[in-house]
């Protein structure tokens, strides 16, 4: 089983080290990574889906330029092999760098993190968990008009060793859990679909199961999407709106943790991913949102899908301000951006894998709580809708003008919820929609969720981030239903 087939990390980064070539400055990052997907859709168990991920990249600092390499070939000629190529790259870079290279990592830290697992996912073994999917599944065919349904787990350890010629040695390891029910319903020529799980992924064990209350949510998430055959349109006009944390984690994802990336706002991304609307200059005097809004950078947050103790530079997380009181204070940039920009960031340089250089990424990126809870910020409503679950997005390459679609919504009048709508959506501008940020949930009503498919980079890096975030309120918004009008 290759769970239960450990890596010798350690053993590697011994190897490394008698044979590391004499260079200016070295870090070597190993990585081991086992993955495994179950899945049960219209009742039929699909091919279990096991892979794992073993190797390390090499960055080497050289003449004043940088290169780095990685390799699969774990022995001591392929880890020479690789460091060389490293070498050669950082001398043809030299002479085309634009400012001095940053040391390869803090000195001297010798430490170590893990996420806690409290059962652990061979606590069950594979016929045990895909008997719990085929149950949760079957549990969805509730109505001859549910015409798909499927549940999954996806599970993820993740260890690194990451070394440096200061003496440097960082060991982490994770645990992250994705649960997901999903059901289909259509009549006629109208097609509806709830899903539970995506955005709740999480570091943890099978006790996370527990936690999300998983076996009490088949037949909700199947009545719901049942429901919403049935209801009206979402209704089209600038009105209120309240975002459920399910939607709110989109929307701080997009407009503004991909906004406030360093390497975006420096340029790095306008040919692939787009450039953003904030500029170097913005940070300290930009009005961002209302005083309402409050958003940190916080790896620390336990259980959260990006939590971690260092980043892929070995830069110590520390929880810090982004925005405050509506207040831009600091940018999403890594050691490496922040010494080319001249501005204050986090430890965010972040690597998908082995074989990709760390750059900047969000981690867990949070809105913290204010005060009053849901029924208060409906309660201030005398008209507008209440939405949740992402289904949709679109965003400019800016990360500014953006419109998005939601799984449900809810009418609200005069401060009550009235009935169900389906295909509710709204649109906006980032710089001003955040200004209209009306309310705030409190501490009671934050959920802690994620993303765990955010691409990004040339060649792309698929990554895991976290968002927490109270239900939101918003005036005076840009709300349309199916037709887009």
């Amino acid at each position: 089983m290759i769970f239960s087939t450990p890596i010798d990390l350690d053993g590697l980064a011994r190897r490394f080290r008698e044979r590391v070539p004499v260079v200016d400055d070295w870090s070597l990052r190993l990585a081991d990574v086992v993955s495994e997907t179950l899945s049960v859709r219209r009742d039929v168990v699909e091919p279990v889906q096991l892979a794992r991920d073993t190797g390390a990249m090499i960055t080497v600092s050289q003449g004043g330029g940088v290169g780095y390499a990685a390799t699969s070939d774990l022995s001591r000629s392929g880890l020479a092999e690789a460091t060389e190529r490293a070498r050669e790259w950082a001398l043809r870079a030299a002479p085309l760098r634009l400012f001095p290279p940053p040391s390869l990592g803090p000195p001297g830290i010798r430490d170590e993190w893990q996420a806690p697992a409290l059962r652990p996912w061979t606590e069950l073994d594979t016929p045990a968990k895909l008997q719990l999917l085929q149950e949760l599944a079957r549990r969805m065919k509730i109505h001859d008009d549910i015409v798909d349904w499927s549940a999954s787990l996806g599970f993820q350890r993740r260890q690194t060793l990451l070394i440096n010629a200061q003496g440097a040695e960082i060991r982490q390891a994770q645990h992250i859990l994705v649960p997901m029910l999903r059901a289909v319903a259509n009549r006629g020529g109208e097609t509806q679909v709830r899903s539970f799980g995506p955005d709740l992924g999480g570091q943890g064990g099978l006790e996370r199961l527990d936690t999300l209350e998983l076996e009490a949510q088949p037949e909700r998430v199947a009545g719901d999407a049942l429901a919403l055959l049935d209801a009206p349109e979402c209704p089209a006009g600038t009105m209120d709106v309240v975002l459920m944390p399910g939607q709110m984690t989109l929307q701080i994802h997009e407009s503004i943790g991909h906004p406030l990336e360093l390497d975006r706002i420096l340029g790095d991304e306008r040919n692939y991913a787009g450039t953003s609307f904030v500029t170097p200059e913005m940070f300290g005097t930009y009005r961002y949102g209302s005083e309402l809004l409050n958003v940190t950078f916080d790896p620390g947050v336990a259980g959260e899908l990006a939590s971690f103790g260092y980043d892929d530079e070995g830069t110590p997380a520390e929880r810090q301000w982004l925005i405050r009181d509506g207040l831009l204070l600091r940018g999403l940039g890594g050691a490496t951006s922040q010494a080319r920009s001249g501005l204050p960031g986090v430890a965010c340089a972040r690597a998908s894998s082995w074989n990709r250089p760390p750059i900047d990424r969000m981690a867990n990126l949070n809105l913290e709580p204010g005060h009053g809870s849901l029924d208060d910020l409906i309660g201030g409503i005398e008209h507008g809708v209440l939405m949740d679950t992402n289904r949709s997005w679109s965003i400019d390459d800016s990360r500014n003008k953006f419109q998005f679609g939601c799984e449900l919504g809810w009418r609200i009048d005069q401060g009550e919820l009235r009935g169900l709508v389906r295909n509710p959506g709204y649109r906006g501008i980032s710089s001003a929609f955040w200004r209209s940020l009306a309310g705030v949930g409190d501490r009671d009503s934050l959920s802690v969720m994620g993303v765990g498919t955010c691409g990004k980079g040339e060649p792309n890096q698929m990554i895991a981030v976290g968002h927490a975030s109270p239900p939101c309120l918003f005036r005076n918004v840009a709300v349309f239903g199916g037709s887009g009008s």
